[in-house]
């Protein structure tokens, strides 16, 4: 045997490993270690670290040759022993079974809140007709449950940058899935109202699913997989739309309001598998706890645990305070531009959705006052939806589909900004293209396009949020955005359903310009997310 590469049995393992995990790691790596003896008998010594022939560690140096000892093992674990950051380990580990488990946990508990969401605009005219609700009654069924969220969102942030995504998961499902049921029950209007008030009051946690899910991928398919996991969302527009053409003919709303609830309670049965965030664990201080969660990310993915320490961030004392967005210039710009992203996402989003079925009632919007159709003076005349209507309210909650594998193939070519103004931009064309007095069929289309494009922002500003925050007020930062957006939704019905009935082309010319005014912010936002590293602090 060459004496030359000759390595002793004791140090081969350690040897091994550190390569291994240096090539992990993304700013070095252990290319060999080379050694002669003279003396292949001779007992390795504590200062035997100087008598290495020749080390070449990739750092752009070699230690120069000495007396011909093998490398002793103490000295092999100090060239080992480098700290590691939880952002460079999940960036070694990689994508694996561990992101695809997590991805259909998320993505469940998305397709679960989609259902209770999109109920909104299915119960909203039967129960006009079946309580001979005026307008803006209807239109208060559906900004309760907005309202529950806006009160909610900051809530929810800071329990999850205090306690624990995890933790604030399943709590808020709990609350969804238990009001949800009862909801199906509720024996008045006023009822109704509370009731749904405090489902939405669950609701407004459940973009925290985001922050976790975000946390444990790697920089290169964040922005891909946060937006996959959204085709879950669509999924449970397009169940519920299913459901409710099954459902409503026959067993009618309450059963319908049921059912929609047990896809969040089979959640909760599984959030037993769940991790909480190694990223919280290190911004709060516990760093054991946020080792072990990501060596269970490399054994689940069969990857090697980056080798070392791992690295201690200082303790944040403003840990979940509104502060800490609005800490630097930079960051204050960001957090103004982002609330009113947020502000048109949803207001654009869900008005879509709720003109969706207002317009199919009316058939087009030729009548610049649609009012007597809408809310005719006879109870018998009341209409509910048809079971065209279904199918064209379906094919439209279709239209979800392509706007996300669009903003998937544009996001990481354009960026998370271009892509959001691209997509506010056309959808801005599509509404104003609503105005005019054409057929069902074209109609149809033209809400297809408009919310699949904005369905698309929406997912994009998913995206970007999560990223352009620091550990220690990410979850508060998704939390001020979703409740911005919750202001959005609370105002939206009463444009859709109750401004549209006196003046569809007012109504659908406010959607459009909001649209173009927030495509102008996102190209303000001073910061781009792309192919960035998600940060401890700031």
């Amino acid at each position: 045997m060459n004496a030359h590469f000759k390595v002793a049995t004791h140090l081969r393992a350690v040897s091994d490993s550190c390569r291994n995990s240096a090539m992990q790691h993304g700013s070095w790596t252990i290319k060999m270690v080379k050694f002669v003896s003279k003396d292949e008998t001779a007992e390795p010594r504590p200062n035997e670290r100087d008598k290495l022939e020749e080390v070449d560690l990739g750092l752009g140096g070699r230690e120069v040759k000495k007396q011909p000892y093998v490398l002793h093992e103490d000295a092999a674990r100090d060239v080992c022993e480098d700290e590691f950051s939880v952002e460079q380990a999940v960036e070694a580990i990689g994508f694996g079974q561990f992101q695809v488990m997590l991805s259909l946990l998320t993505g469940f508990c998305w397709m679960a809140d989609a259902m209770e969401m999109m109920i909104l605009s299915i119960i909203g005219p039967e129960l006009k007709c079946k309580w001979n609700l005026t307008l803006i009654q209807e239109a208060s069924i559906t900004t309760v449950v907005f309202l529950g969220m806006f009160v909610s969102s900051t809530f929810w942030g800071q329990l999850c940058d205090k306690f624990g995504r995890r933790v604030g998961l399943i709590l808020t499902s709990l609350v969804v899935f238990y009001f949800g049921v009862l909801s199906g029950f509720a024996p008045s209007y006023a009822w109704l109202l509370i009731i749904r008030f405090l489902v939405g009051f669950g609701i407004g946690g459940a973009p925290q699913s985001v922050t976790l899910y975000a946390e444990y991928l790697p920089s290169k398919v964040r922005g891909i997989c946060v937006i996959f996991i959204e085709i879950f969302w669509a999924l449970g527009a397009v169940f519920e739309v299913t459901l409710a053409l099954v459902i409503m003919p026959t067993l009618g709303w309450k059963y319908l309001l049921v059912l929609s609830s047990l896809p969040v309670l089979l959640f909760v049965t599984l959030c037993r598998w769940l991790p909480e965030s190694a990223r919280y664990y290190i911004a709060s201080g516990q760093q054991k706890q946020a080792h072990d969660a990501l060596k269970r990310v490399a054994v689940c993915n069969n990857k090697p645990m980056p080798l070392g320490i791992l690295k201690a961030e200082p303790v944040s004392s403003s840990r979940g305070s509104y502060k800490e967005l609005f800490k630097t210039r930079e960051l204050s710009i960001v957090t103004i531009l982002l609330l009113f992203i947020w502000f048109a996402n949803a207001f654009s989003y869900y008005g879509v959705v709720l003109l969706s079925t207002e317009l199919f009632a009316v058939g087009n919007t030729c009548i610049e006052n649609t009012v007597d159709k809408l809310e005719p003076s006879c109870h018998e005349d009341c209409k509910t939806l048809s079971s065209a209507d279904y199918v064209s309210l379906l094919w439209t909650t279709l239209a979800e589909f392509p706007g996300l594998f669009i903003t998937i193939f544009i996001i990481e070519i354009l960026g998370r900004k271009k892509t959001m103004a691209i997509e506010f931009f056309f959808f801005s064309c599509f509404t104003f293209l609503l105005i005019l007095c054409t057929s069902r069929n074209v109609m149809t289309f033209f809400l297809f396009a408009a919310r699949g494009l904005i369905s698309g922002a929406f997912q994009a500003a998913y995206v970007y949020t999560p990223e352009v925050y620091p550990t220690a007020s990410r979850a508060l930062g998704l939390g001020c955005c979703s409740a911005m957006a919750r202001v959005g939704a609370v105002i939206t019905p009463f444009i859709a359903q109750v401004l549209i009935a006196h003046s569809p082309h007012i109504a659908l010319g406010i959607y459009a310009v909001t649209g173009l005014l927030a495509a102008v912010a996102c190209m303000l936002l001073p910061i781009e997310t792309k192919g960035r590293a998600m940060l401890v602090s700031n």
